[in-house]
């Protein structure tokens, strides 16, 4: 692709949680990221300045919303608010990380659906579009009437583990019953069988794990989830999977949230490697070496300029 995409009437501009992946985006569709300034005020709150007219443009914003998640939401809310105001043509968030998903039903009485509060945040705001990657629930594409498109980390992650040729049998393992349907597309991708961890759950972020539901008996065993947050399940999953036979073990995930005490448990366990995309970026202080950053730039920046081009999304996944 030629680095220079000459449309005039796209633009893209980065907020402040991903800077290192928007401008790599950026580079992969061939325009420079868009002028503006995100200040704070003295008392905190955010201040957005767009340098740069955005009248009758198509613009695309780039902001996952991971830690620090309400600031991050709130950049996002006002950078939208500024470009309706500025008469951009359309608003296209690309959300590579979409903050909150976890919240996407009433668990118990009386609890928020936020995933859904996030989804109509954004539309009163004024996006007209909805770019992400790997919701924890696809439901939550049914909680946006706008445009949603929905791209899928399992194609990079597959596409790793296919380069790196282990030797040996592989089996592809989902931590919960809740992850099969990934479990199954990995696998499908490595032509490999597929096991399931049943565990169960006493409290929030706090996992227990129990049987083992496939063979993984001197296999090498891959582990998929789409988000490791506390490490506490993947962890516990790799450990039991060992106990169990298998020979050895690599987890894998989109979005590495790895809050808490997750680098110290991954650095603990019996995970030789773990391959992750940057959809969040992580700080240098999780850059171990047993963490394997793979980038998502070229599926985003390929989604964005089908968008633009009014070209099928989907067939990237065919």
């Amino acid at each position: 692709m030629s680095n220079q995409y000459l449309d005039p009437k796209i633009k893209l501009f980065s907020l402040n949680s991903n800077i290192p992946l928007a401008q790599e985006i950026a580079k992969e569709v061939g325009v420079e990221l868009g002028r503006c300034a995100v200040h704070r005020f003295s008392d905190g709150e955010i201040q957005i300045n767009i340098e740069e007219s955005v009248r009758g443009c198509n613009v695309y914003v780039i902001q996952s919303t991971s830690q620090p998640v309400n600031e991050n939401l709130m950049e996002l809310l006002i950078m939208i608010d500024a470009l309706k105001r500025a008469s951009a043509k359309t608003i296209n968030i690309v959300m590579p990380y979409y903050g909150y998903a976890r919240q996407d039903r009433k668990a118990r009485s009386r609890e928020p659906i936020t995933a859904k509060l996030v989804a109509n945040l954004l539309e009163t705001a004024g996006a007209t579009r909805v770019l992400t990657l790997d919701l924890h629930a696809p439901q939550i594409q049914g909680f946006f009437d706008i445009p949603i498109d929905h791209l899928m980390g399992v194609p990079i992650l597959s596409d790793y583990f296919k380069q790196r040729e282990l030797t040996g049998d592989i089996v592809v393992v989902s931590p919960d019953h809740g992850g099969v349907t990934r479990a199954r597309k990995m696998a499908e991708r490595l032509k490999t069988p597929i096991a399931i961890i049943d565990k169960r759950r006493p409290r929030p972020n706090v996992a227990e794990v129990m049987n083992i539901v496939g063979n993984i008996e001197g296999k090498i065993a891959i582990l998929i989830d789409d988000i490791i947050d506390t490490a506490g399940t993947i962890t516990l999953a790799a450990n039991a999977l060992v106990e169990n036979g298998a020979k050895e073990v690599y987890a894998s995930c989109t979005h590495p949230v790895l809050s808490g005490p997750a680098i110290e448990r991954i650095q603990n366990s019996k995970i030789k490697e773990l391959i992750v995309t940057n959809s969040i970026a992580l700080p240098e202080e999780k850059k171990i070496a047993k963490i394997k950053t793979l980038s998502v730039a070229p599926l985003i920046a390929e989604a964005i300029i089908r968008i633009h081009e009014e070209q099928s999304v989907s067939t990237l996944f065919d």
